[in-house]
């Protein structure tokens, strides 16, 4: 499986980092991912974000090797004190299909990324091998190689070293109403459901190693989009510098084929952008149920 544009494909996240030179240099020099823009944050997109004050930041737009229609943007802002990942709502970590996972602990030795979770194969989960590290701006990075499909879902085999995300994972306070809202709001469908024990939110939280979370795939047909995880009671809402993008992982963008047909609360009205990922596509961010933002570039 390629990265085809189909309702619900991922076209990109937002990762927000206090250095942007030093990030772009992660990403570009380490990640191999190739830059196709760079400039300041517009006011109309801040806007249409939720983050004003993000407004005239350094921002830049990578794209995988691969050549796949799916941008990683960096926007430099400052760090929030308060910002833990893996231990609030709404974005918690972007999974990129990669190749040789088990070499990338040697390459990126010397890089800011730190590694939180080392290449490991899963008992019972035969079909991908993850590791996942934390950039500069704490944002969550899953590398994954992909292996084989899983019997409901399609999983893309990366064209580069690191490629397109494929999965963007969601921590929420009630998993159940979250996929609901994803299934009627914006015409997705609800697929499998997994119980297990979760190392990165008992890490995270100090909890037993075996202790149990549950987390649902949301996907379109075989294509898997939004993995949809419980939190433990102890997780909070995201704190954030007021008028300006959530620490760490920001911001999601999903194709979807026509936005007047989705039954979404938009920040701004919807209008045709230029800049990557846009590429003269018209696009809208509302807010999701746990409170994550979530972009929607039309594809019909």
């Amino acid at each position: 499986m390629t990265h085809e544009l189909h309702h619900g494909a991922i076209l990109g996240g937002v990762a927000v980092v206090p250095d942007l030179e030093a990030a772009l240099r992660d990403y570009r020099d380490i990640l191999g991912m190739t830059l196709v823009e760079q400039g300041a944050l517009s006011a109309s997109l801040a806007a249409s974000w939720g983050c004003p004050k993000s407004s005239g930041a350094p921002m830049a737009a990578l794209q995988p090797a691969s050549g796949a229609d799916c941008h990683i943007r960096l926007v430099e802002q400052p760090d929030h004190p308060g910002f833990k990942p893996t231990t609030t709502y709404g974005w918690a970590a972007y999974e990129l299909t990669v190749q040789d996972v088990f070499g990338w602990p040697d390459r990126l030795t010397g890089s800011g990324f730190d590694i939180v979770g080392p290449p490991k194969e899963l008992a019972g989960l035969p079909y991908f091998v993850p590791m996942q590290v934390l950039g500069t701006g704490r944002e969550m990075v899953y590398l994954n190689e992909v292996r084989d499909n899983t019997p409901t879902s399609d999983l893309p085999k990366a064209q580069s070293s690191t490629d397109h995300i494929f999965i963007v994972i969601l921590a929420t306070p009630d998993r159940t109403a979250t996929v609901k809202w994803y299934c009627e709001r914006i015409r997705l469908t609800e697929a499998d459901t997994y119980t297990l024990a979760y190392s990165m939110i008992n890490n995270a939280f100090g909890l037993p190693a075996d202790t149990l979370s549950d987390l649902t795939m949301v996907q379109n047909g075989r294509l898997p989009i939004i993995e949809v995880d419980d939190y433990p009671e102890e997780a909070t809402d995201r704190g954030h510098h007021e008028g300006m993008l959530p620490p760490g992982n920001a911001l999601v963008s999903l194709a979807v084929n026509d936005l007047d047909q989705l039954a979404v609360d938009w920040i701004t009205p919807p209008l045709a952008r230029q800049a990557a990922p846009y590429c003269g596509r018209r696009t809208g961010t509302t807010t999701g149920p746990a409170g994550e933002l979530l972009e929607l570039i039309e594809i019909g």
